[in-house]
């Protein structure tokens, strides 16, 4: 059926919504056109192979969407992060260069290029799985992870609320209060704070909880999805107000928060992302102590470092009915000690020093450990192509995950969304909170 004008203005206006949203959930992402285009295509369309099965990629170079002739590559072939083949100045012969592959074991196989152009050099790769369902994580559970976290939240909530809330009028609409929210979390005067979007007309509602992306900047909360008839909260996780200016956010980044996710990963108590996942739990204690929340229905998305949280918080709170994460972060972090590659922020990478109180440390903040806690539906989606958050690492956690869930591969995808993609997960999301 062909859409109506009304409903094509109702589209376009759901996916800036949520495009913008997304944006704010992903680590600053910013997009980027350039002249020449480097393109390598697997033999396969949906990229996926069984294990040993030979797998062909072809090499090509496009100035203008014409093909180049005279050309030269440097490539990198084999396993995300370890490639078993390096070759330079390999000549395009007719246009295009074949190189091939294979895997004896589940995994990815990447084949990353760099072509040069005129002194210039161009970036492009593919990522093919082999077996993918079959990816076991490396990380193990430590023995006391539940009790551990049970504790963890037990100590967090003797700590009260204490909420505040200030609307702000200039952000509310005919059908949406919107207001700039907080409460404690973990200690008194540890405070989350957030944006809150309460539909005005008298009544019952669902509730979605918005988690974000790695990064510090202001909120705007989905007042969209509000004017639909959900209350929303989104929420920031440094303990500062979210309507200051990006410049502010900007001086924290680079200055007193600066790789803050590396803050006291030494400690298991002390590790930044302690009170960041307590705060999450105490977002749905606040939720759950509004009057308009329904009791009955509260979701939780978010991407990147937001889709990590939105898995963790599903699996520590039996409150939450649903979630969706996007190419969620912190998967299967001791996957580098066997050679592959683990998720972002790749605490133990290749290239660092593997200290063995970082690394015990990584097991209690491992999406690998709480997706064995999940029980309610859950909607994944990434792509093979991810640099941040490595496909190996994310489909080690969810392989893990016994519980109703659905995963939605866009092959090409790297750490970006495609608009089909965003669409899928807002389309789920709606259903879930049952709005339309």
């Amino acid at each position: 059926m062909r859409k109506t004008l009304l409903e094509k203005k109702a589209y376009v206006k759901r996916t800036l919504s949520l495009f913008i949203l997304i944006f704010c959930s992903i680590t600053a992402v910013q997009a980027q056109s350039k002249e020449i285009t480097v393109m390598v295509s697997p033999d396969k369309a949906d990229c996926l192979y069984t294990e040993n099965e030979p797998c062909t990629f072809t090499i090509r170079v496009f100035k203008a969407q014409n093909e180049l002739k005279d050309v030269t590559v440097d490539y990198e072939l084999g396993p995300i992060e370890y490639p078993a083949e390096k070759k330079t100045n390999q000549p395009l012969k007719n246009g295009k260069l074949e190189v091939k592959g294979r895997m004896p074991v589940p995994g990815f196989l990447r084949c990353k290029v760099t072509a040069h152009v005129n002194g210039r050099d161009y970036s492009g790769l593919a990522t093919v799985g082999y077996a993918p369902e079959k990816i076991k994580p490396v990380t193990d559970m430590p023995k006391d992870f539940k009790t551990y976290w049970d504790s963890t939240l037990e100590k967090a909530r003797q700590t009260d609320l204490n909420p505040t809330m200030v609307l702000l009028p200039e952000r509310c609409t005919d059908k949406v209060n919107v207001y700039h929210i907080s409460f404690q979390n973990v200690r008194p005067g540890s405070r989350t704070y957030g944006i809150l979007c309460i539909p005005k007309k008298e009544g019952k509602y669902p509730a979605l909880l918005r988690v974000p992306g790695a990064g510090i900047r202001p909120y705007n909360g989905d007042v969209y999805t509000a004017s639909h008839g959900a209350i929303t909260l989104e929420i920031g996780i440094h303990g500062i107000p979210v309507t200051m200016t990006q410049s502010f956010y900007n001086n924290l980044f680079n200055g007193a928060l600066k790789n803050y996710w590396q803050i006291n990963n030494t400690d298991r108590d002390a590790f930044y992302y302690n009170r960041v996942i307590a705060g999450c739990i105490r977002a749905v204690d606040f939720l759950c102590s509004l009057e308009q929340f329904d009791n009955k229905t509260l979701g939780v998305a978010g991407s990147s470092q937001g889709g990590a949280l939105s898995v963790i918080t599903a699996a520590l709170d039996k409150r939450v009915t649903f979630y969706a994460p996007l190419m969620p972060g912190m998967c299967d972090h001791l996957a580098y000690l066997e050679k592959r590659a683990g998720g972002w922020p790749h605490y133990l990478s290749q290239s660092t020093e593997v200290k063995e109180a970082v690394k015990n440390v990584c097991k209690y903040y491992d999406v690998v450990n709480f997706a064995k806690f999940l029980t309610v539906p859950g909607w994944f989606s990434w792509g093979y192509n991810d640099e941040t958050c490595p496909p190996t690492s994310m489909q080690a956690a969810y392989n893990t995950i016994t519980s109703p869930k659905e995963l939605h591969i866009y092959p090409q995808d790297g750490h970006f969304w495609y608009d089909e993609q965003a669409e899928e997960w807002s389309n789920w999301i709606w259903k879930q909170l049952n709005i339309n």
